[in-house]
């Protein structure tokens, strides 16, 4: 499998290339060169598969030759050592909770996934790589965790001053070892800025620069995983399944979306978005229009100019038309995200954190427009982290997962920083 630049399409890669760099030389996201789908017989089998045999036909194409299988089996295997349950919420509605992981958020899944390959492409060679992550919530912790005391890699992650979660920040500034954390004061898209603004950086080539967030194949591609899951447990329904995902670097959904290219029986995604609605705009006017983030209760789709959406742009053609046949975006207020969290646990005691809330929303208004079909939200990571918001709202004490007290006595080992220099100096 090659790996072409979306900014230059002759400029091709392998899978470790493209895992390696990150971003292409010209600052594109690599998108893969050719998606073969899976056959018939993949989906009419699926309920006797499991989860490894699941997600290794699901990625093998786009890894190729260049990890053995029983190393590629190995690595999807240590990836996904924990659940993905899909939970009935209310007649014909269903939360895929991802949440059961070690850093309890669905990126567990993609910095594990990475971590490993990293770490397989490095076994023979002193090298140093340095792994460049910008987070707008749980990318740092899942990352974090995902390559803590992985062989040569050294993990940085930069995040937003006072615009993460307290346990989310516990996360990414308490392991030690080879992580480092940056507070940057600004927002996510200024982190997100200032990685990309060091991978194009000459005199930072020595440092082997790659990214864990979602423009990384490695850290995208595994995402389609628990998409086939979710279908696996509710193919029994036999009607229509329509996706909600919340959504903010647009990394999850799209790899929903690949999913679907793969032949995947997905009828409908939505892409649910806070106050930060570039998409839903785009998709209203046809005018893609990407403004400065602003801070919401579900900080982590705090992002103003979502880097994956170029490859979803890709995926449909840039045809406007066809983004139409199977792709809504629709937006929603703190207020609103509130009320649905209120609602929610109300009327079925399930308890839905900010980003599952707003996925909420999203899957019911389109299942109006499609009565008969099943719906799945994606609930990203655990209310626990998001405590602040949850307890008041519902008047309760959450119990602390096992996953999270192991953090909360830590010290917050950081260093703060406000511009792209200040960044290169650290690296330097």
């Amino acid at each position: 499998m090659k790996y072409f630049s979306l900014n230059n399409k002759s400029h091709k890669v392998s899978f470790e290339e493209a895992v390696v760099a990150g971003l292409a030389p010209d600052r594109g996201l690599y998108f893969p060169d050719n998606i073969a789908p899976l056959p018939d017989s993949f989906f009419t089998n699926i309920e006797n598969l499991s989860h490894t045999e699941i997600a290794f036909e699901a990625i093998k194409q786009f890894v190729g030759d260049e990890i053995p299988e029983t190393e590629l089996k190995r690595i999807i295997a240590e990836t996904l050592c924990f659940d993905f349950p899909c939970v009935p919420v209310e007649e014909n509605v269903f939360s895929l909770e991802l949440f059961h992981g070690p850093t309890m958020a669905f990126k567990d899944v993609g910095g594990r996934f990475m971590s490993r390959c990293l770490g397989y492409f490095n076994r023979d060679k002193d090298i140093q790589n340095t792994v460049l992550v910008a987070t707008s919530g749980d990318t740092g912790g899942a990352v974090a965790s995902g390559f803590l005391g992985v062989k040569g890699v050294e993990v940085i992650i930069l995040y937003p001053s006072g615009k993460v979660s307290d346990i989310q920040e516990r996360q990414l500034t308490t392991l030690g070892q080879n992580i480092k954390a940056l507070e940057v004061d600004g927002v996510f898209d200024d982190c997100q800025d200032m990685v990309k603004k060091a991978f194009m950086d000459e005199s930072l080539k020595h440092k082997n620069l790659t990214s864990a967030n979602s423009i990384n194949i490695a850290r995208w591609l595994p995402q389609m995983f628990y998409i086939f899951f979710a279908y696996q447990q509710l193919k029994k329904h036999n009607k229509p399944i329509i996706l909600s995902c919340p959504s903010g670097n647009f990394g999850n959904i799209c790899a929903g979306i690949m999913a679907k290219r793969l032949g995947l029986p997905i009828a409908h995604f939505v892409a649910a978005t806070n106050a930060n609605d570039t998409v839903p705009r785009f998709l209203e006017k046809g005018n893609y229009d990407p403004k400065p983030s602003v801070a919401t209760i579900s900080n982590a789709m705090d992002v103003g100019n979502p880097s994956n959406f170029i490859r979803i742009q890709e995926l449909y053609n840039n045809d406007l038309s066809e983004f139409e046949k199977d792709f809504s975006s629709y937006s929603y207020t703190d207020a609103e995200t509130e009320e649905a969290i209120k609602d929610i646990f109300n009327r079925t005691n399930y308890i839905a954190e900010p980003h599952g809330a707003v996925g909420y929303l999203g899957l019911k208004k389109e299942m109006v427009k499609q009565p008969n079909s099943v719906g799945v939200f994606l609930e990203t990571a655990h209310p626990i982290k998001f405590l602040d918001v949850v307890e008041p709202l519902l008047n309760l004490k959450l119990p602390i997962p096992k996953q999270i007290e192991g953090v909360l006595g830590k010290e917050k080992v950081r260093t703060k920083i406000s511009t792209y220099e200040d960044l290169k100096q650290f690296l330097n």
